[in-house]
């Protein structure tokens, strides 16, 4: 586990399924480039949840790679999250695995619902919150049909959300649509 050395408070939970879901990620061909069915699925995912920014997240030992993504201006580099940002740090496809909610989804095996992250101590301190402004957190794990989280869908906002039951409802029933569908490209349906 990563400890924050001044308040003992965990940031980044240990992940020992993450070489499994590395060569179940090489076996699938996901997790190394942008992907426009993943884009697409995150346009959609920020439609039905009115959030500004969403993505479709696969995690191995070091970081998250962002196969999907939505931004507001369309754009699938990320670059518009940071004008957000005070202090203007690069985000594209890629972030460190210590950076962000998601290996915490990914970890639990269950959603995430952080309304404002500022209100949870135990995230509040994540770089996400200084370096690129992020307020609100909702998300979901993939877990394939062999058992294996193999990262997550997610939205955020730069604004406190209420995203409530509704919204923890909608990203699980999301996720459940998206892993589908992987299913049926691996099997050659897509």
């Amino acid at each position: 586990m990563t400890y924050d050395p001044t308040g003992h408070l965990l940031l980044t939970p240990v992940d020992q399924e993450a070489p499994v879901r590395v060569r179940r990620l090489r076996r699938l061909g996901f997790g190394d480039r942008p992907d426009p069915a993943f884009d697409a699925f995150a346009d959609r995912l920020a439609e039905v949840t009115g959030a500004p920014y969403s993505m479709v997240n696969f995690i191995d030992e070091n970081r998250q790679y962002f196969a999907g993504l939505h931004t507001p201006s369309g754009r699938h580099s990320g670059s518009d999250l940071t004008a957000a940002a005070a202090s203007g740090g690069a985000v594209g496809r890629c972030m460190a695995r210590d950076h962000g909610y998601c290996p915490h989804v990914v970890v639990r095996r269950k959603a995430l619902v952080l309304e404002d992250v500022c209100d949870y101590p135990r995230f509040a301190g994540n770089p996400v919150v200084d370096e690129i402004g992020i307020r609100s957190y909702l998300g979901a794990p993939l877990i394939d049909r062999t058992g294996i989280a193999l990262g997550t869908i997610c939205v955020v906002d730069t604004e406190p959300r209420p995203w409530g039951r509704a919204g923890l409802e909608t990203i699980k029933a999301l996720a459940a649509e998206l892993v589908e569908q992987i299913h049926r490209r691996e099997d050659g349906y897509l």
